[in-house]
């Protein structure tokens, strides 16, 4: 089942990017794991619902907080992304970990680490 398009697929990746600096590593991280889990041919149906309506709640322009306040612009997003990827943690494998750690380095030049942990251990 694809409920997400090449062109949709790429639009995500363009706004993870164009918005990174803003978004945090943890942010970042965990959207990209709900993105490469979102692509797996194992992750099912309604998990990958689960993702997209976390993905519209990124890229919605109508937010609780608007991303532009600094601080706390973007903890709404976090909260929405964390509760979507623990609803699918199942589905996150070492192959999509290591896909969304990749492109998160492309992304970022000194990733921490022990922000990326700190997204592993919710998991």
């Amino acid at each position: 089942m694809k409920l997400l398009n090449v062109d949709s697929s790429k639009r995500v990746l363009n706004f993870i990017s164009s918005k990174l600096k803003l978004m945090g590593t943890r942010l970042a991280y965990s959207t990209l794991l709900m993105y490469y889990a979102y692509k797996s041919e194992q992750t099912p149906a309604w998990a990958k619902r689960i993702i997209l309506g976390s993905f519209a709640y990124l890229l919605s322009p109508l937010d609780s907080i608007p991303d532009l306040t600094p601080i706390f612009g973007f903890t709404d997003d976090l909260g929405v992304i964390s509760f979507g990827l623990v609803s699918i943690a199942c589905y996150i494998d070492a192959t999509v970990r290591e896909n969304a750690k990749t492109k998160l380095m492309s992304f970022f030049k000194n990733v921490s680490v022990s922000d990326l942990e700190r997204v592993d251990a919710l998991l």
